[in-house]
This record gives C-alpha cells, structure tokens and sequence, in this order.
C-alpha cells in the first residue's frame, strides 16, 4: 500500500531510528516496501539497509534526484518520502491509514515536527513549526510527506532542485489539499545544537524567506552548505 522512500548519504547513525518506526506498519502490511536511495555512501550504511530487506536503488548524490529515483523504483499506491533522520511516532500508521482509507488520492499529508531533544529551545523551535504549519500549511521535507502516486504524477512529482524540492512540491499541492496529521515525525537535533538553536532557526527563515521571495535555489543551496 504504502512506498517509504528514503534518501540516504553517509546515514549509519540515525537511519535505524528511521527504520524501525516502520517496522510494524511493514508487519501490519500498510508498509509494502522501503527503498533506501542512496547517493554513494562510504559508510554501513547501504549493509545496515540491505540487512533490514530494504530495496536499494543508487546513483549521484542530491537529495531531490535521489527522491526522484526512489519514486520511479516504488510500486506502491502511496508514496511516503521520508528523511533518514526522521523516526515516526508510534501508531503513526493508524492515523495514515486513516487517511488513506478517506478515499480521496488527491491529497497529501505531513506529519507534526518534533525534535528527538526535549529541551526548552527545541520545544520552542517545534511550537513554531506548529504554528507555521496551521497557519501557511508549509511542512518541510522533515516531517515526511505521504502522497498517493497519481497525484503525484499529475503535480508533475519532485523536481530536481539543489535546495527546497519538498517546499517547492507542497506549494504544488496547496493548503487546501494537504493535511497534517497529529502524529509526529522525530528529526535529529543534531545540528541545531552543534549551530545553536536560535542561529539556525534564523538562518533556515532567512533561506525559505528569500525563496519564496524568487531567489535562486543554486545560490540559496550554496550558502546553506
């Protein structure tokens, strides 16, 4: 029913988070298949995902092109583009299918951002996020996005951007056809505490801002490397 796509580089450390919150949607049968897109890693973790009975398909590096390579590769009816940083809540499967089950495939829907650190700048960073989401209807690419394959198709799928490919698909799929679901998706705090939370919140606002005020995602891409 449900193809988890997963773009990978390097990702050893946080991908088993990411794996394992799929485990028992992939029991229950709601998760068909996981394919692991890879853009060249040197480290386990294309081992770490064959073991698991991921599908691998792999290729040049780029998080958007890897994506896109993914969705060519699934076979499922729905298709979930997930970071490999990203664990989902337990139970997160129930609310999707949920959703699925509603029988309209021309929608898509994300999940609520959480970080995996509880403390106070990182719940104050989700809050926002929260915020965000309820009033633009604007997920990153973070929270996962679950999408049914023709409706993908017909918004024309990812486009092969060096930077803001999954702002640039949710704009496509607009406020009124998008749903955020109350489950939450766990990202790795990692570099917002190696950055300072406050700095990279900014520096990310500053980027989405600029972008959707017409800049360049090549150059926007360069600075955020």
């Amino acid at each position: 029913m449900i193809s988890v796509i997963i773009p990978t580089l390097n990702a050893a450390a946080p991908l088993p988070r990411a794996l394992s919150s799929l485990y028992p949607a992939a029991l229950e049968g709601i998760v068909r298949e996981v394919i692991v897109s890879d853009g060249g890693s040197h480290d386990p973790t294309l081992a770490m995902a064959e073991e698991a009975g991921c599908e691998i398909v792999a290729g040049e590096k780029g998080r958007a092109a890897q994506m896109i390579r993914g969705a060519a590769a699934a076979r499922g009816r729905w298709l979930l583009f997930l970071h490999a940083d990203t664990g989902l809540e337990e139970g997160w499967s129930e609310e999707a299918l949920r959703f699925l089950n509603a029988g309209d495939e021309r929608r898509a829907a994300a999940f609520r951002f959480a970080f995996d650190d509880a403390s106070f700048a990182a719940s104050w960073i989700a809050f926002w996020v929260g915020v965000r989401c309820a009033t633009l209807k604007l997920p990153y690419g973070d929270q996962g996005l679950l999408i049914s394959r023709t409706f993908y198709n017909e918004l024309g799928g990812l486009r092969d951007l060096p930077l803001m490919e999954d702002v640039d698909l949710v704009r496509r799929v607009g406020p009124a056809r998008l749903a955020m679901l109350k489950s939450r998706a766990f990202t790795s705090a990692e570099k917002y505490r190696r950055d300072g939370y406050a700095r990279r919140a900014m520096r990310n606002l500053g980027l989405i801002t600029r972008y959707l005020m017409g800049a360049d995602p090549a150059k926007l891409a360069r600075e955020y490397d």
